[in-house]
């Protein structure tokens, strides 16, 4: 067991401790993993990092302390409001990434339902089979009940059986966009005109797309309403962490309105110290992640986030193209940077398998069986060296000589 070390060691000892210890990791760099990374560039990198490093210290539990960190939250939230076309009663908070972010929208709808309809016994959110597991995370912790519902052939949410589920516990229902597992948009629209008859809640997951679908749809691609612009939709949920480029962690979590913001806060004042309130999860935030999101928004603006988007989405097609060309079919029709692939006729684990041994950090997809892609701007350079190593791959499954290579599920 590792026991703090008796005398401290020189800044010199531990840089080279800590570097020999990622040897071992994933070199993202050379575009070697779909996931958890999400670069913009050097020039990004380093406005984030500078920014977090100039307040690094500060603490975002304390806007009265730190009135900085008050300003560029708000500033942040008012751009991505605008951005997400909320209107002038439009509230929000940043958080530390998207889990809380979907945990205070579950909490919020929970709180309403315990007004508005407070004779309801264990209250329950209806989602599609495709939404992301922070839904159970958090119904689980607030006593609620999900109801995953299957998706169609697209692999989007089903709009008439998410109706058909509702029951009279529903009090909440989600769309996605777009869904992690294949990178398509939910019919936003019809899932909120559902919930607007029933008068439900109605959350929209922007975890992913938040940031990369409005560039998207201003480049010319059919991405239908998925935001505030879609009566009915309550509150949503968008990473500044992923297709934002801030540093992690950070998110939002964004109402239609005042009355519904409402519900987020926590206040509590029985303790010696007085009132206690705070409209996250957590306490202490980091002030660094704060002030590196308002810098990089700052940074790049549309131009710039737009220019992005393009070569992103270029990457994503490219990468799409040359799958089918090896006979491989992409799942769904992708809109923005995710891509799964897979086969019907091929084992497409034993095809990650050899792809792991190329030094590739592979992707599952479970439902169905296949290959998972995040994209951003490392994977732009190195479309037609994983191609390659793609080909090679299907060429030994097909030869019979796959072999299995043991690797960590990823999310």
């Amino acid at each position: 067991m590792t026991s703090l070390p008796k005398q401290g060691k020189s800044w010199s000892e531990l840089d080279g401790e800590m570097d020999a210890a990622r040897k071992g990791d994933v070199d993202w760099r050379r575009g070697r993993v779909g996931v958890y990374i999400h670069y913009a560039g050097e020039e990004v990198l380093d406005v984030a990092k500078k920014a977090y490093l100039k307040f690094f210290s500060e603490n975002g539990l304390g806007p009265k302390a730190f009135p900085s960190l008050a300003r560029f939250e708000s500033d942040v939230v008012a751009m991505t409001l605008r951005l997400l076309n909320g209107g002038a009663d439009a509230r929000g908070a940043m958080t530390t990434g998207g889990t809380e972010s979907i945990f205070l929208a579950v909490k919020s709808a929970h709180d309403w339902a315990r007004v508005t309809r407070p004779a309801t016994e264990r209250p329950q959110i209806v989602v599609p089979q495709t939404a992301h597991p922070a839904f159970n995370k958090a119904a689980d912790w607030l006593g609620l009940e999900v109801k995953r519902v299957p998706v169609d052939r697209d692999f989007r949410a089903d709009a008439d059986a998410m109706a058909a589920a509702i029951g009279p516990r529903t009090i909440m229902l989600v769309g996605s966009a777009p869904a992690y597992p294949h990178g398509v948009l939910d019919p936003i629209a019809d899932i909120a005109a559902i919930a607007q008859k029933h008068g439900l809640w109605m959350h929209v997951d922007a975890c992913v797309g938040g940031f990369i679908a409005p560039f998207a749809r201003s480049l010319g691609e059919p991405i239908g309403d998925f935001d505030f612009a879609v009566p009915g939709v309550v509150s949503m949920s968008a990473d500044l962490h992923k297709y934002g480029y801030a540093a992690k962690g950070a998110s939002t979590v964004l109402y239609r309105d005042a009355e519904s913001f409402k519900f987020q806060a926590y206040s509590f004042s029985d303790w010696p110290r007085g009132l206690y309130s705070t409209q996250t999860l957590v306490g202490t935030r980091a002030g660094g992640a704060i002030a590196a999101a308002w810098a990089v928004m700052n940074f790049l603006g549309e131009d710039g986030y737009r220019a992005i988007t393009r070569r992103i989405l270029d990457t994503r097609k490219a990468i799409g193209a040359g799958v089918a060309k090896l006979g491989l079919e992409v799942w769904g029709k992708p809109e923005l940077s995710i891509l799964s692939y897979g086969s019907a006729q091929l084992d497409i684990a034993q095809v990650a398998d050899r792809l792991s041994t190329r030094g590739w950090f592979v992707g599952r997809l479970v439902e169905p069986p296949g290959i998972h892609l995040m994209l951003n701007l490392t994977h732009e350079p190195i479309v037609g060296e994983y191609l390659g190593d793609l080909e090679w791959a299907l060429n030994e499954v097909r030869a019979g000589r796959a072999r299995k290579v043991e690797q960590p599920a990823t999310y």
